[in-house]
């Protein structure tokens, strides 16, 4: 008798670098586990049919688009870099952003140039690793430009005299610095996100769609808090105010009080200011807990 085979998905992460850990850990706290390959190039999923690709960051973008894989964590900059490259900017979707991996994509000049607007830069020579998305970027500017493409070592450029201006990752400028160059804009805003080729196998939706479930529970879960507090009944609306995100806080009375019980998630951050405020407000007993899990 013939059995039906599993559909599995396969995810494609860095195998090394900024984005390769906070993504394996992602994917841990989903609930995800593997067995590893000799070459630990190729993870088999355990209790989940989700397999992983360790590979290269400028590999995944590639991979999806050729079919190879279904899903892939990388930056947002090098998914728009392939897909201009590759297919006029169209191809992959992303489908959620993963809240690590933030970098900005900047335009940066000389020190000593008295350069103080974008447009300052018509026609001039700007270096960088990123061609197509510079490209597009300067577009939407009105900016065109001669777009020096460098595999690597980009902030010399300027100095070797092979452009007039560079556009690069930056984190905190520390490389600018040392390099005699000033940030003049910020370009783009990047970070890590989850994405899936436009088209996708209609017996493996319902697996994606699974795991997008759980990775919404870490998501959320990691920007929220569980609060518990005590409070007077006359104050349950104020307090609901003061907590960030909350919608509908759970009230239980208090044995011989005229207090009641507070708990609440809040969605939102949760700072000493709102814990100060609630604490004018008439709350004491304020305990503030991590959420691991959280399934809507």
């Amino acid at each position: 008798m013939e059995t039906t085979k599993q559909p599995r998905l396969r995810v494609a992460i860095q195998k090394s670098g900024r984005l390769s850990e906070s993504s394996q850990s992602l994917l841990r706290n989903c609930g995800l586990r593997f067995a590893r390959s000799k070459d630990k190039l190729f993870w088999y999923g355990i209790d989940f049919p989700v397999d992983l690709l360790l590979v290269r960051d400028d590999d995944i973008p590639r991979m999806l688009l050729e079919g190879v894989c279904e899903l892939g964590i990388v930056g947002e900059n090098i998914a728009r870099e392939a897909m201009l490259e590759r297919n006029g900017g169209q191809g992959l979707t992303a489908l959620r952003q993963l809240g690590f991996g933030g970098c900005r994509l900047s335009l940066a000049v000389p020190e000593n140039l008295e350069i103080e607007d974008i447009s300052e830069l018509q026609g001039k020579r700007i270096a960088t690793s990123y061609p197509g998305l510079t490209r597009a970027l300067l577009k939407e500017r009105g900016v065109q430009a001669r777009i020096v493409e460098l595999s690597g070592s980009v902030e010399i450029a300027p100095a070797l005299g092979t452009a007039d201006a560079i556009v690069d990752l930056v984190s905190t400028g520390t490389t600018l610095r040392a390099n005699h160059l000033r940030e003049l804009q910020v370009l783009f805003e990047s970070q890590a996100a989850l994405y899936a080729p436009e088209a996708l196998a209609e017996e493996k939706i319902p697996l994606q769609k699974r795991l997008l479930a759980r990775l919404d529970g870490v998501i959320s879960a990691a920007e929220s808090k569980y609060v518990m507090l005590h409070a007077p009944r006359e104050a349950v609306e104020e307090i609901t105010e003061l907590l960030p995100g909350v919608e509908h806080p759970t009230l239980l009375p208090l044995e011989n009080s005229s207090r009641i019980a507070i708990h609440a998630v809040c969605r939102e951050g949760l700072f000493w200011e709102h814990l100060e405020a609630l604490k004018a407000a008439g709350a004491s007993a304020i305990l503030v807990l991590p959420v691991e899990k959280m399934l809507a």
